[in-house]
C-alpha cells in the first residue's frame, strides 16, 4: 500500500491547546475506597464546556493520559458527556477539524451505539463497575455523586491490571532507501540518526514506553548494521527477533515469515517518526472489532489552477485554487491474529494487495486517523525535516 509522498505536499498540522476552558470541581473526590493509583488526575483540568473546541478536547485527553477521557459539563459542573481518544478519531474521519466545537462531535458520537456516558455511582462495587466497562467495551468510567457531578475516574486497568491487552509488534527495516542516497549507501534506511539517535531506536523506544517489549524486526538492506546495533534488544529493554528476507517480499509478504500469534500485532515501517498512541490505535482496532486497522494520516494538495466545475458544455461553477483533502495511509497497521490466514508463505505481497483480499473476503477494515506528529522520512527534504524537528522540539524523543 503506497503511502503520501513529500514531493507535493504536507499533512496540515493539527493545533495544540495548552489550556481548556477549566471547570471548577465543586464536589471533592470519594475516598470511599482505598486504592493505589497512579498520578490520580486533575478533574478540573479534564472538564470543558460544550462550547469548547475540538482542539480543547484533545488537551484534556493528552493531558489525562492512561485515562484518555475528557468531561463535558454544564455551567453547574454536572456531567454532559465524556470524550474519548476515539470519538476524537471518528469526528476527523467525517470530515471535523480541531478548530470545530465539540458540538459537531457529539452529534456524531449520538450515532454510535453508546451516545451516552457511561458512568456509575459512588455506591457502586469496584467488581460491578469492570463488568459494566467490559460490557460496554470501555476502559474507564466516570464515578459520579448524587448531583450528577464527576469525582472520580476508574479505568479497567485500576480494577483488573491483568486485563491490559498483549501487543507485538513488527517493525519493516528491509528497504533499500534508494530516494536517500547517499545518506543509505553505507546505512540501512532506519538506522539513520535523527537527533543523535538512529531512527529505529527511537521507534523502539516508542514501543517500549507504550509497553509493547516482544518485537520482531524484518531486515534484508544491510541487516548486519541492525542486528549488530540492537542484538536481542535487552540493552533497550524489550525482546528482539530478526526475520531475514532473502529477497524482498513486501510488507504483507513479510509478515508471513514472522510466527503466528494468537492476539494483534502492530506493524510500523523502520522510516516513521512519529508521536501516535499505539494504545489508543488497538482499542480504535477492538472497539470497531476491525480485521487489520491503517492508520492514515490527512494530506492536503493544493491544486495551482483555478478548477471549473461544469455540467456538459455549460461552466456551473469555479474556483480558484482549491485545496484538496485526501486520508493517506500512514505506514502503521493493527492485525487481528486472524489476518495470517491470509498471507501466502514465502510469496511476494504488497500491503495493498493484503487489503484488498481481506476486503474482498467481506473482513472489517478500518482507518485511524493519525492526529499526533508524524513523519514519512522517504526523501531528503523528510529527513531534513526530521532533524529539525527534533532539535526545536516539534517531535519528543521517548525517554532513554
Amino acid at each position: 500500500m503506497s503511502r503520501g509522498g513529500s514531493n507535493q505536499a504536507r499533512p496540515p498540522p493539527y493545533p495544540t491547546v495548552e489550556r481548556s476552558r477549566a471547570i471548577t470541581r465543586t464536589d471533592p473526590p470519594s475516598h470511599a475506597h482505598d486504592r493505589e493509583r497512579e498520578h490520580a488526575p486533575d478533574l478540573e483540568l479534564l472538564s470543558i464546556r460544550s462550547d469548547a473546541t475540538i482542539a480543547e478536547a484533545v488537551a484534556c485527553i493528552d493531558r489525562s493520559r492512561r485515562i484518555a477521557l475528557a468531561i463535558v459539563v454544564d455551567a453547574s459542573g454536572r456531567l454532559v458527556n465524556t470524550i474519548s481518544d476515539g470519538d476524537v478519531r471518528r469526528a476527523l474521519l467525517r470530515g471535523s477539524t480541531m478548530s470545530d466545537s465539540i458540538e459537531r462531535l457529539l452529534e456524531i458520537k449520538r450515532m454510535t451505539p453508546f451516545p451516552e456516558p457511561v458512568v456509575a455511582s459512588r455506591a457502586t462495587k469496584r467488581e460491578e463497575m469492570a463488568e459494566i466497562m467490559r460490557a460496554r467495551g470501555v476502559r474507564q468510567l466516570p464515578i459520579v455523586d448524587h448531583d450528577g457531578r464527576v469525582c472520580e475516574i476508574v479505568t479497567l486497568h485500576d480494577l483488573a491490571p491483568e486485563s491490559q491487552p498483549v501487543i507485538q509488534a513488527v517493525v519493516m527495516a528491509g528497504g533499500f532507501g534508494t530516494r536517500l542516497r547517499p545518506l543509505t549507501e553505507g546505512l540501512p534506511k532506519p538506522m539513520l540518526p535523527v537527533g543523535g539517535t538512529p531512527l529505529m531506536e527511537l521507534i523502539i523506544g516508542q514501543l517500549r514506553e507504550t509497553g509493547i517489549t516482544k518485537i520482531n524486526v524484518t531486515t534484508h538492506y544491510k541487516a548486519e548494521a541492525i542486528v549488530d546495533h540492537f542484538g536481542d534488544g535487552k540493552r533497550f529493554g524489550v525482546d528482539i527477533s530478526y526475520v531475514r528476507e532473502e529477497s524482498p517480499l513486501g510488507t504483507g509478504g513479510a509478515l508471513g515469515m514472522v510466527e503466528k500469534l494468537d492476539h494483534p500485532l502492530l506493524v510500523i515501517n523502520g522510516d516513521i517518526l512519529t508521536d501516535i498512541d499505539f494504545r489508543a490505535m488497538h482499542s480504535f482496532h477492538e472497539e470497531h472489532q476491525a480485521t487489520i486497522t491503517v492508520a492514515v494520516r490527512r494530506y492536503e494538495v493544493q491544486v495551482p489552477y483555478g478548477v471549473v466545475q461544469s455540467d456538459g458544455p455549460r461552466i456551473v461553477g469555479l474556483q480558484e485554487k482549491p485545496s484538496v483533502g485526501f486520508f493517506v495511509n500512514a505506514g502503521i497497521y493493527m492485525l487481528a491474529p486472524k489476518v495470517h490466514h491470509s498471507i501466502p508463505p514465502n510469496a511476494h505481497l504488497n500491503m495493498t494487495d493484503l487489503v484488498e483480499r481481506l476486503l474482498a473476503a467481506g473482513e472489517t477494515v478500518v482507518g485511524f486517523p493519525v492526529r499526533e506528529y508524524w513523519l514519512d522520512i522517504g526523501q531528503h527534504a523528510d529527513y531534513e525535516r526530521a532533524q529539525a524537528d527534533a532539535s526545536n522540539g516539534t517531535w519528543r524523543a521517548p525517554r532513554p
